[in-house]
């Protein structure tokens, strides 16, 4: 139930930030349809290849999107949202990690304009946030603050385990992370954090001046034309949606609306369609939003060569990932000359990923039946369907 970086590797709210529902609302969704008429060549192979992963990963459904030098290959859904309901491309699915890469292109838009520097500690923002004082901005984004990260709590996994309906607050999961010493001197090593982004969504709603949603809206949905992205406040998903499932807790459910508040910043627990993924992987992969030097910073802020075990901060904690060829950015996974994030959260699994060198994206999001394995299956698919479009460049993730 995590929102997963595949082992590579809520915000406290200033006065006056929104708490209702997301000003952010999806538009009617029409455009966003299956491929027309029979598939052939190129998509022909995605479409065989992802229906055999749906046969063999036992997935109630598949719904994808692959465009090569912006033009679309391949738009489809296998499978049933619910049982007699099939899958459409319309439907819309929860993106969690997607909204941390969003906040890494706001931050560094911010920074560009002159109205904060990478390099300014979060207490300049943030006064009463713990280690404010030795963690900045950059450390945040890129996961190197030392924070622990608070879905490894046994209390925590106990809780949510127990109440999936609970709303949590900024400031619980905050506090949770803080309570416990550094893992290390921020900015020495790396290890993901729910926590830095819950507390970096803050900081830029104090940047930026506004809730955090409508920076998100503002400077990336707006400018992208993702209509059918949206901040959720509550456990809502826009109509129409694709509902997941999970054996989580033991017993196969549907856990569609399971709240997601303590997934991210508040203002950023995003769902989206496939179409949208497949515009954002594009935006993403190619830096649309940024400078040339802001995008530099984006796939690499400092952490290659972070990530090794220390005695604070043993194995499965921090690991060896942070190469040149496969590390983690501003919020973004480099791997292999490819641009991407994996969300994972409760029955619902996706990708999103761009190969500059191609010019070519994957989106998939996929839902779990009762025999599904662990991990991320719509990553699984996005490798498959990788190594059939650009052989010698496949994705490949550890």
């Amino acid at each position: 139930m995590l929102l997963c970086v595949a082992g590579l590797l809520g915000t406290v709210l200033p006065a006056g930030a929104a708490t209702g529902p997301s000003s952010v609302a999806p538009a009617p969704p029409a455009a966003c349809t299956a491929s027309p008429g029979p598939a052939r060549g190129d998509a022909l192979k995605v479409l065989a290849t992802a229906r055999q992963a749906q046969r063999e990963l036992g997935l109630n459904s598949v719904v994808l999107r692959v465009s090569s030098g912006g033009r679309e290959v391949l738009t489809t859904a296998l499978g049933q949202s619910m049982t007699g309901v099939p899958a459409e491309p319309s439907m819309h699915f929860r993106t969690g990690s997607v909204a941390i890469v969003y906040m890494g292109i706001v931050l560094l838009q911010l920074v560009e304009e002159g109205r904060a520097s990478l390099d300014d500690p979060v207490s300049r923002w943030l006064p009463d946030v713990p280690h404010g004082s030795e963690i900045t901005l950059r450390m945040l984004g890129s996961s190197t603050s030392g924070l622990h990260d608070y879905v490894t709590d046994p209390a925590f996994l106990a809780e949510i385990k127990a109440r999936p309906f609970r709303q949590w607050t900024p400031a619980e999961v905050i506090g949770i992370a803080t309570k416990q010493p550094l893992l290390y001197r921020p900015g020495t090593n790396w290890n993901y954090s729910h926590a830095n982004f819950a507390i970096l969504g803050a900081a830029l709603e104090k940047i930026g001046g506004l809730p955090l949603d409508r920076l998100l809206a503002q400077r990336v949905m707006r400018p992208l034309g993702l209509d059918q992205t949206s901040n959720q406040y509550t456990p809502q998903i826009p109509e129409p949606v694709l509902h997941a499932f999970t054996s989580e807790r033991g017993t196969y459910e549907e856990s569609t609306f399971w709240n997601p508040s303590w997934t991210t910043a508040r203002g950023a627990v995003l769902t989206q369609d496939i179409c949208d993924l497949d515009r954002s992987a594009r935006a993403v992969g190619t830096g649309e939003l940024l400078s040339a030097g802001s995008f530099r910073t984006q796939l690499d802020p400092g952490t290659v060569g972070l990530g090794h075990a220390t005695p604070s901060c043993p194995p499965g904690v921090c690991l060896l990932t942070n190469t040149a060829a496969r590390h983690f950015g501003l919020g973004v996974i480099v791997v292999d000359g490819w641009i991407l994030t994996n969300p994972s959260f409760s029955g619902y699994a996706a990708i999103q990923a761009y190969l500059p060198a191609r010019g070519l994206a994957i989106s998939v999001s996929v839902t779990k039946g009762p025999g599904s394995p662990e991990g991320n299956s719509a990553q699984t698919i996005a490798e498959r369907i990788s190594a059939v479009l650009a052989p010698g460049q496949a994705l490949s993730m550890p």
